[in-house]
């Protein structure tokens, strides 16, 4: 069974979260929502409080095939300063394990350099952090192990990408006919 782990900081964009975290749990992708503040209540951009699933320190990040990044801010900026985490995608990228990142977050994998030679997008104004990046203006990108979103519109399209990647096509199409979604292939 696939899993993903997803990483959660105060002030992070809780639908670009919540939304692809749904998606993949409705395709049986086990999907843990992981704070890296300490504390497992998270207190979105917006106001929206939820609870993490785990922390940080509770989990082996080797476990996951997947790390995603929601954006939002000051969310990406938390994940970023998190060491531990930045160790994890560093580790998750050198063994081919896949990364995906939302929004803001997609300048964490840039200003790690985990992003050059690739196409990748982002939420506009955060360009310049995708160090050596060929940036477009898609929705959501699939290059090598590293998937990119350019925020929350994107949301939906990003977990279903995921599941995709995760599960197949077939599968894909069978959450996406579940909610009701045609907007994406």
């Amino acid at each position: 069974m696939s899993k993903v782990f997803a990483f959660l900081a105060d002030g992070l964009e809780e639908v670009e979260c919540l939304a692809v975290v749904d998606v993949l749990r409705r395709a049986g992708v086990e999907t843990t929502l992981i704070s890296v503040t300490g504390k497992r209540e998270i207190t979105g951009s917006h106001g929206i409080c939820f609870l993490a699933d785990a922390l940080f320190e509770e989990v082996n990040t080797d476990d996951a095939d997947v790390l995603f990044l929601p954006g939002g801010m000051p969310g990406t900026n938390h994940l970023k300063a998190h060491e531990g985490l930045a160790d994890a995608i560093r580790c998750a990228n050198k063994q081919g394990r896949r990364l995906a990142a939302i929004c803001a977050a997609p300048s964490i994998l840039g200003e790690m350099d985990l992003l050059k030679g690739r196409t990748a997008t982002c939420y506009p104004g955060f360009e310049d952090m995708l160090h050596g990046v060929s940036y477009t203006v898609q929705g959501v990108v699939t290059d090598g192990n590293i998937t990119t979103a350019r925020g929350l519109g994107y949301a939906l399209d990003l977990g279903i990408e995921l599941i995709r990647l995760l599960l197949g096509s077939q599968q894909a199409g069978n959450v996406k006919a579940s909610i009701q979604y045609d907007r994406v292939k």
